[in-house]
């Protein structure tokens, strides 16, 4: 896992959007409990609703500096890392990829400061995340960024086993920042990056990262 200092850190609720409504729901359900039902229906609730709290983070995040660097786009821990075939741009490819457990903060972001080229949805399964397969088998959204280089790379985010909703909030022809929040994914999942051959990685498989603040590499 590797950072570097940060000239800022960027701004944004302590709790991702996405989680406003579901912590509602079991803030109330745990009031409802507290008052009708009793005490060990109200715990159930109330464990629920701290469940729902830590899933729906979103910490500040202090993004790196560093030129000519990735950094990660999601939270949990590098399972691959090898040369593969890129689907998206049809190439030989450094695959990197992050798996999300439930308990991850689920907020993606930018790898690096670039244009969106493209966006892709595929309609897929929602096999366990963790498996090599579930790259081409599951649902999954990419999105093609070019950075000022003239350099493309591709992230996606993938569902899981339990995850059965994909959020991504750009569209081609947006300009993303590095580390900024382009989507969510709920309830564990993965994200792939398929980079070009001559990017340097700085992790191996094993590596825990955190999105938008550990380096993975550089060119």
């Amino acid at each position: 896992m590797n950072t570097s200092t940060s000239k800022h850190i960027d701004k944004h609720p302590l709790l991702a959007r996405e989680g406003w409504f579901y912590l509602f729901l079991a803030a109330l359900a745990a009031v409802v409990a507290y008052f009708w039902l009793g005490s060990a229906i109200f715990l159930v609730f109330f464990l629920i609703a701290l469940f729902v709290l830590q899933f729906f983070r979103d910490p500040h995040r202090p993004i790196p500096q560093e030129e000519n660097v990735i950094v990660s786009p999601a939270d949990g821990k590098v399972i691959f890392v090898g040369e593969v075939n890129d689907p998206y741009l049809d190439r030989t490819a450094l695959k990197i990829s992050v798996f999300m457990n439930v308990f991850s903060v689920h907020s993606n972001r930018s790898p690096l400061t670039g244009q969106v080229k493209a966006v892709e949805h595929s309609p897929g399964l929602f096999v366990n995340a963790a498996l090599d397969k579930a790259s081409e088998a599951n649902e999954r959204n990419a999105i093609v960024l070019e950075d000022e280089a003239g350099r493309e790379i591709v992230s996606v985010q993938v569902a899981g086993l339990i995850a059965r909703r994909i959020l991504c909030y750009v569209k081609p022809g947006d300009t993303l920042e590095r580390g900024q929040r382009y989507g969510f994914i709920r309830f564990g999942s993965r994200v792939d990056l398929f980079l070009p051959t001559d990017f340097k990685t700085r992790v191996a498989v094993g590596d825990n990262v955190s999105s938008g603040k550990d380096i993975l590499g550089g060119f």
